[in-house]
């Protein structure tokens, strides 16, 4: 019997029917085009299987650039927000996400809307970045992810595939192990299609109800599980020896997910798997030894799931540290001859570069000595792999001469930074002083991840803002017990990040809620308490009816019903002290800002470089944001800014980015990094463009969603341009 699964009422409109790719292309480096190169359109997420972010396109090149306009302007119907897509083009049909987390299909040379897929259904969606398209040569099939479920649709329609799984969808809790059945999960990039497979990243929580992230295929035909690989292995499998014994059944051990995304090796059939942090993210007391898989890259048999060769970035991340990105497969030269490898960017500002298919660094990894931790019970790794080259495309230490001399508040920050910890990119967290993290938890790279061209060069944006960061130890029971029940369960839920007192951090993106009933009803802060919104994670599944009622009293007024306990179910209860007792700490962080909400650091703030991976040697790197207000200050308004969202590259020897709170849009030549064009969106670009062509016109096209980030105007907007009929 067919079910609504009230995501599912769709607005079918005319439909032009489009072009069957050819999936079967021979897909392993450049000199071996793939299906995107050849139907010179942009069928996967980051333009193909290699994440390059490449097209060959060149009709816009570096001579006529100047001349783009806009070609037409498409508004989902739905919430504004954050929309970090970057659209997938087949034929003449462009399928996106709008900012609420619902795909859509529009005609891609016009903006003409042939469906789209509204819902009722509360947006328990973080920020998504994309959807997968299938073919067998005669079903076509768009496949998305809403909440912890997986959908299949037909990609002409909109329709549900009732055949795949139950009634047109499967959970993403499926292959995972039992106590992740009532723990949050969802997924925020595309899946990697291989074959009739697609391999699904997941993001799980972060804290200490985090659920497993396993990595799961699944077949696209049916729905069926296809393969699970243990990123906390179990006993007898490779790396079950890096973690305590119980782990891969302990319910407080969770994470190890890939949340950034995947690339796959279509030849030679491997998926290149980034992987998370373990959980919880900052202490590592419950979970000593080098945890593999987390923060690691795996290489695996696409079509059984079994390991290559993998490779560890952090050993015992306290530090979420993992790879924010989807990694890059290149082609580079070694001793004259040609070396397919995979590249990887990462948060502390480093790229690795292996042999795609052996896993042997292409350039020298030390394991050299960090800082360790003074935190009772924990155990950091004595050393950390950083690479000989190329040469970090972030500042990785915060020093004294860093600091903003043009800040009013200087003495302020100086002050902080004195009584802090700034030890390099592995400063641990500590308990009686501050810990700099720089970058910040935000990258160095981020999401956006790392463009390439068939030269081999790599194209990467970056922020330079500082974070600090403080574990602080929980709330003693006793004192618990003297709190009324919302108190409490704020205390042990929501502090974290919204602060004991409500007050937020408005330089993190985290809202106060002190004067939250100004602006949203307490339906819809329960609705963001049980379902999650934007970067926060849903606690329907830790929290009963009637605890998330206690907290919303508590924030809109202040004051509820003293209780003797917390509400819990008996086994919730036993967990919640479990954890309470192996987690004992919470974690308090900040962006490093000026009075005028600045970074408190010299420029740059966010930089965009070119480097050569055949060579390790950097081509060139200038500052990406602008802050017009400050140009008297520093002689220019080229600043730099925190970015989020990647840049393309094409062989019209073209750079396209917009990452950046200024809402510009901007078109480099790619070989010199001279700024060619740049116009203003209607809202930040914070994702990845495509360009593609349709009837002989190529077309860039880039999503505005601004929102979900401090104080930026949210929309909900796509925009393309072409050059002049």
């Amino acid at each position: 019997m067919k079910r609504n699964h009230s995501i599912l009422s769709i607005c079918c409109m005319s439909f032009v029917g489009f072009l069957i790719s050819c999936w079967g292309c021979k897909d392993s480096s450049f000199s071996n085009e793939s299906s995107n190169r050849i139907q010179k359109t942009w069928r996967e997420y980051l333009g193909d299987s290699h994440r390059t972010h490449y097209s060959s396109l060149k009709q816009i090149n570096a001579s006529n650039v100047r001349q783009l306009d806009i070609a037409w302007e498409y508004t989902p119907l739905g919430d504004t927000g954050d929309i970090e897509t970057n659209p997938i083009i087949i034929a003449d049909t462009l399928y996106g996400k709008a900012a609420n987390g619902l795909p859509f299909a529009i005609n891609a040379a016009t903006g003409q809307e042939y469906w789209k897929i509204e819902g009722k259904e509360f947006n328990s969606a973080s920020p998504s970045r994309g959807v997968n398209y299938w073919t067998d040569g005669k079903d076509g099939r768009i496949l998305y992810t809403h909440g912890p479920w997986l959908y299949a649709i037909d990609a002409t329609t909109g329709k549900e595939i009732i055949s795949f799984g139950d009634s047109g969808r499967i959970s993403l809790k499926k292959g995972l192990n039992k106590d992740s059945e009532n723990k949050w999960v969802i997924s925020t990039s595309p899946g990697a299609i291989y074959k009739d497979i697609i391999i699904m990243p997941l993001r799980v929580s972060e804290g200490e109800y985090a659920a497993k992230g396993f990595i799961q295929a699944f077949n696209i035909k049916t729905g069926d599980l296809t393969w699970v690989f243990r990123t906390i292995p179990n006993p007898g499998e490779y790396g079950y020896d890096t973690w305590p014994k119980d782990a891969y059944k302990n319910p407080e051990i969770g994470g190890a997910n890939c949340w950034a995304g995947m690339a796959v090796d279509m030849e030679r059939g491997i998926v290149y798997v980034p992987t998370g942090s373990a959980a919880y993210d900052f202490y590592g007391g419950n979970r000593h030894g080098e945890n593999l898989f987390a923060s690691s890259l795996l290489a695996l048999d696409a079509q059984t799931g079994k390991r290559i060769w993998s490779f560890q970035f952090v050993h015992h991340d306290i530090f979420d540290r993992d790879p924010p990105a989807a990694p890059t497969l290149l082609t580079v030269k070694r001793d004259g001859k040609k070396v397919d490898a995979v590249a990887q960017v990462t948060k502390q500002g480093y790229v690795f570069l292996f042999n795609r298919v052996t896993g042997e660094p292409l350039f020298p990894i030390k394991e050299t000595p960090v800082p360790q931790s003074h935190v009772p019970g924990e155990q950091t790794w004595p050393t950390q792999p950083l690479p000989d080259r190329p040469a970090p495309f972030a500042r990785v230490k915060l020093t004294m001469e860093d600091i903003n001399i043009h800040a009013k508040n200087y003495d302020e920050l100086l002050n902080i930074f004195n009584n802090s910890r700034s030890d390099g990119p592995f400063t641990p967290p500590g308990l009686k002083q501050n810990a700099f993290m720089f970058p910040g938890l935000t990258g160095g790279a981020e999401w956006g991840g790392a463009a390439v061209d068939p030269d081999g060069i790599l194209y990467i944006n970056s922020s330079d803002v500082p974070w600090y960061l403080q574990l602080i130890p929980k709330t003693e029971e006793n004192e618990l017990k003297k709190l009324s029940l919302g108190n409490r369960l704020f205390l042990t839920t929501c502090s974290q990040c919204h602060g004991a007192n409500l007050e937020g951090e408005k330089d993190a993106g985290i809202p106060a809620l002190l004067d939250i009933k100004k602006d949203h009803s307490r339906n819809y802060v329960t609705q963001v308490i049980s379902n999650g919104k934007g970067m926060m994670p849903a606690f329907g599944s830790v929290l009963s009816k009637k605890q998330t009622e206690a907290i919303v009293n508590y924030i809109f007024e202040g004051r509820d019903k003293v209780v003797s306990d917390f509400g819990l179910t008996k086994n919730k209860t036993k967990q919640l002290e479990i954890n309470r007792l192996s987690v004992p700490y919470t974690m308090r962080y900040k962006r490093f800002m000026t009075s005028d909400g600045y970074p408190a650091i010299n420029p740059p703030w966010g930089t965009l470089s070119a480097i050569d991976m055949n060579t390790g040697e950097y081509v060139w790197r200038d500052t990406l944001g602008m802050n017009p207000e400050l140009n008297e200050i520093y002689g220019t308004s080229k600043t730099g800014s925190e970015n989020f969202g990647g840049a393309i590259v094409t062989a019209g020897n073209l750079l396209f980015i917009a990452a950046t709170s200024d809402s510009l849009f901007k078109a480099y030549d790619k070989r010199t990094g001279k700024l060619l064009w740049k116009t203003k969106l209607p809202a930040p670009g914070f994702a990845t463009p495509a360009t593609y062509e349709v009837n002989g016109k190529q077309y860039v096209v880039i999503a505005c969603g601004g929102g979900n980030k401090p104080g930026i105007k949210a929309k909900n907007i796509y925009v393309a341009f072409s050059l002049p009929n």
